[in-house]
């Protein structure tokens, strides 16, 4: 029984040392940030443990920012410190450099004005102003505004980073193409409360995105990609409010823009 044992423990021993410990880190540190992003880097947590560090005008918008900063350092600083530090990839390796610039702004060219164009004519409806932006009083102070949105920014860039980046290129140096489903499957299953429609697009939606990051060769692409919708209408929906501009023509866009006599 005990030779048995002691076999038992070398198979062990010698299956752990087989495994790549980049992907093992890479999956498992992805695995722990999103816990630890669910668990302190909500609103509900900000209001219940830190409001009261922030002076009390600011608290709403502080509670967005922990949102929206947690996101971007668990997402984005994190994973990066782990593949450069800990396994000493250089940028380009882990979706870093430049990639593929001229495809990605072309794509990127073709795609943004389309957002814009939807976007606004969902600006014009009452219940999209009233939704967006998610802190309302960025609606009506462009500082407000400004900071919201760059602190959105951030948290874009950590929701884009630790699927496109850190698990796409973390993981490719032994799934190869494999990675873009890899990445795919915990981004897909953390739009399981999602409506079913929106669930279910993200499994395609996922695989897109991963398959772009991968043809460019640079995670940057995925951010405009994902976040352009809901910046771009955080925006119109603060001029309509700013300037009461009402209908979708370019006299609406006129008004809404302070070009009109």
């Amino acid at each position: 029984m005990r030779e048995r044992f002691r076999q038992e423990w070398r198979r062990l021993r010698d299956a752990a040392r087989s495994l790549d410990a980049q992907v093992v880190t890479v999956l498992t540190v992805a695995v722990a940030l999103v816990f630890v992003q669910l668990t302190i880097g909500d609103r509900d947590f900000f209001r219940r443990e830190l409001a009261t560090l922030a002076p009390e005008a600011w608290r709403g918008l502080a509670a967005w920012g922990w949102w929206f900063g947690t996101q971007g350092v668990t997402g984005f600083l994190v994973p990066v410190l782990v593949l450069m530090l800990g396994f000493g990839r250089r940028p380009a390796e882990i979706g870093l450099g430049a990639g593929d610039g001229r495809l990605a702004l072309a794509l990127a060219g073709a795609y943004l004005p389309l957002v814009a164009g939807g976007t606004w004519v969902l600006s014009d409806g009452a219940a999209f102003q009233a939704q967006y932006p998610h802190y309302d009083p960025a609606a009506r102070d462009w500082g407000v505004f400004l900071v919201y949105e760059a602190l959105f920014l951030f948290y874009w860039m950590g929701w884009e980073y630790l699927w496109r980046g850190f698990v796409l290129f973390g993981t490719a140096p032994v799934f190869g193409r494999y990675a873009i489903v890899v990445q795919m499957v915990p981004f897909a299953l953390l739009h399981a409360d999602k409506p079913p429609a929106e669930a279910f697009l993200s499994i395609l939606g996922g695989v897109a995105l991963g398959a772009l990051v991968w043809r460019c060769r640079a995670f940057w692409i995925a951010v405009p990609i994902h976040a352009a919708q809901m910046m771009i209408l955080d925006l119109w929906c603060s001029l309509r409010v700013r300037t009461g501009a009402d209908g979708i023509g370019l006299g609406a866009l006129a008004e809404a823009l302070g070009l009109s006599g």
